[in-house]
């Protein structure tokens, strides 16, 4: 049990101090190419062929009818009139004379 306590002990501090260590970095200069003179300049090349003419797309097909409208809301009422004034009575009429005993009156409509 001693010899235990001590080896987990070592083997913990072993394992804390190889996390500390920073890797080495070896910078290694790296060569520059020099460049020579110049060549001649090459010769021009060969113009390109023309191209084929683009042929015409296809028309496009008729969009679809659009969808009817909704049908419009029925107009308001109109307002109802004032009513009329009553009309005035007729003046009374006179009096007629008494008939006279044995006359009979026809009336004929005229034409």
């Amino acid at each position: 049990m001693k010899f235990s306590i001590l080896l987990l002990s070592l083997v913990g501090v072993l394992a804390t101090t190889a996390c500390d260590r920073q890797p080495t970095q070896v910078v290694v200069p790296v060569p520059v190419a020099v460049p020579g003179p110049a060549g001649a300049p090459g010769a021009p090349g060969a113009t390109g062929a023309t191209g084929a003419p683009a042929s015409v797309g296809a028309t496009g097909a008729t969009g679809a009818t659009g969808a009817t409208g909704a049908e419009g809301m029925q107009g308001a009422t109109g307002d109802k009139g004032v009513p009329g004034s009553p009309g005035y009575d007729g003046a009374k009429g006179k009096t007629g004379e008494p008939g006279k005993p044995g006359d009979t009156i026809v009336v004929l409509p005229s034409k």
